[in-house]
């Protein structure tokens, strides 16, 4: 143990700005969860083409309570989340109310431009407030710290049920708007295939977003959903039993239990490949499942394959708390995992895994996904 040597010389400039980075970071902390409050509560929803609107009528509107309401609205405002059209009681050259009944009088407003990230999860590939979770249960916190001491992390079922809730929230924007219109049509001779009646599987399918998606949009086509967490699994069947369709099935297996002769024509692995322990045995597998003239669609997350590189990314913080928490965690929540991480795979090594296995062709297409590249994979 290194010995209290006393106050280490500092500029007060450099350590007040130094201060204020940290204090930045716990500040987003708490303005994350309120993100989440707005979205869970449906506040997003509710003030959305509304106008200008006071706590009262927002209350009225959402039956929750004013008094909670304004508070909110004061900090989504101080945050730059939402406008603040300002109090009409308020005088110029007078101090502005605070927590009385004239204070209750200002406004805010969730412009078009705000709700397309904030409220719209139907219509916008921007919408990004479901990715906004609550604070992670202790319990998952501690396995976290532990697996700093074990290198054993959280499988996702170990995160618990929200994780693969909150995973389909983040995931489904692109997955809903993007993928039958724009990227499908993308890939030469996927679509034909899918109208004409093909079979595909997505491996690591998660809460069945893409698979849904894609089958109710191509009802001549079979759909196998491959995922080994039980709670995706369970969220995958509950918006299967919503949506009503009969060409669709899901399967609670790792993506090395594929078949091991060519079953399928087309196949997809969306942001998982990173997620998973052993990302080169599922390779191989998807390898023998896939048809001769198969297609092979993967997602993954940007990354220039190195850090430096990656440096100028002004997400690249939350990408490498993501990983911590999660897609590290997983990679690593069994012995001899990769534990690839968020970043681990960019498209040369995607590409090096893929032809080891035995592919031959490997094309990167680039959708302006912000978070994502898109590699056509075919042998």
């Amino acid at each position: 143990m290194s010995e209290d040597t006393g106050p280490i010389p500092h500029d007060d400039e450099a350590l007040r700005k130094f201060a204020f980075t940290v204090w930045s970071y716990k500040q987003g902390e708490l303005v994350s969860l309120m993100v989440h409050l707005g979205d869970r509560l449906g506040i997003y929803k509710a003030m959305r083409g509304a106008g200008p609107v006071t706590a009262a009528e927002l209350a009225e509107k959402t039956g929750l309570q004013e008094r909670w309401l304004l508070e909110w609205l004061k900090g989504q405002a101080a945050a730059r989340l939402i406008e603040y059209r300002g109090n009409p009681l308020e005088k110029e050259g007078e101090p502005p109310f605070e927590h009385d009944d004239e204070a209750a009088a200002a406004r805010f407003e969730l412009t078009a431009l705000q709700a397309a990230v904030l409220a719209d999860e139907r219509d916008s590939v921007m919408f990004a407030a479901g990715a906004f979770g609550g604070p992670l249960p202790p319990d998952v916190v501690e396995g976290i710290a532990e697996a700093f001491r074990t290198g054993i992390g959280l499988s996702y079922d170990q995160l618990g049920r929200s994780a693969a809730h909150r995973t389909e929230r983040m995931l489904g924007p692109w997955s809903r708007l993007a993928l039958v219109p724009r990227i499908i049509p993308a890939l030469e001779g996927v679509q034909q295939r899918l109208e004409a009646g093909a079979d595909v599987a997505d491996v690591g399918c998660g809460g069945g977003v893409a698979l849904l998606t894609m089958a109710q949009a191509f009802p001549n086509s079979r759909f196998t959903g491959y995922d080994p967490s039980a709670n995706a699994i369970a969220l995958a069947e509950e918006r299967l039993a919503e949506r009503g369709l009969d060409n669709v099935r899901f399967v609670q297996a790792r993506g090395e239990e594929l078949p091991a002769e060519p079953t399928y024509d087309f196949l997809i692995t969306f942001d998982c490949l990173h997620d998973m322990t052993r990302p080169d045995r599922v390779m191989r597998a998807i390898h023998d499942a896939l048809r001769p003239d198969g297609v092979w669609l993967i997602k993954d997350i940007r990354s220039k394959g190195s850090f430096e590189a990656d440096l100028k990314n002004p997400m690249l913080p939350l990408l490498y708390g993501f990983s911590v928490s999660s897609c590290m965690s997983s990679a690593l929540s069994e012995p001899g995992g990769m534990g690839l991480g968020t970043l681990g795979l960019p498209p040369q090594r995607a590409e090096e895994m893929a032809r080891e296995v035995g592919f031959g062709s490997f094309r990167v297409h680039d959708f302006d996904d912000p978070s994502n590249l898109y590699y056509e994979v075919r042998r």
